[in-house]
């Protein structure tokens, strides 16, 4: 499987990122257009397009998505955050590849939009 996004570029090093975070299955990096204080972007190294086309033996990447985000939020500083996996066009989704939006340092409201 080959991943010709932008976020397959920065996984193989053609196009540089803020790294946050890095092991062999995911990396976490900062969003180049933040909707807050901290905006991390954590990327699964295999080419998912998105969590529709996620399979039950993807169970443990997606797992471990979520705790990196946790990690990463407690690395930031963060008390509180919100994450968000966008899927689908119609849901905000602009990258097909997925990730996991770790959003904070603000207040953050509720419906997000």
């Amino acid at each position: 499987m080959t991943n010709d996004t932008i976020f397959g570029r920065i996984l193989s090093g053609a196009i540089p990122c803020d790294e946050v975070y890095s092991d062999d299955k995911c990396l976490a990096f900062r969003d180049i257009e933040p909707q807050a204080p901290v905006h991390v972007l954590v990327i699964p190294r295999k080419p998912l397009p998105s969590l529709k086309e996620a399979l039950p033996e993807d169970a443990e990447l997606l797992g471990h998505l979520i705790l990196v985000a946790n990690l990463v939020a407690k690395q930031e500083g963060l008390e509180d955050w919100r994450t968000v996996i966008n899927c689908g066009e119609g849901a905000g989704q602009t990258v097909f590849h997925l990730h996991v939006h770790l959003i904070g340092g603000r207040p953050l409201t509720w419906p997000p939009g």
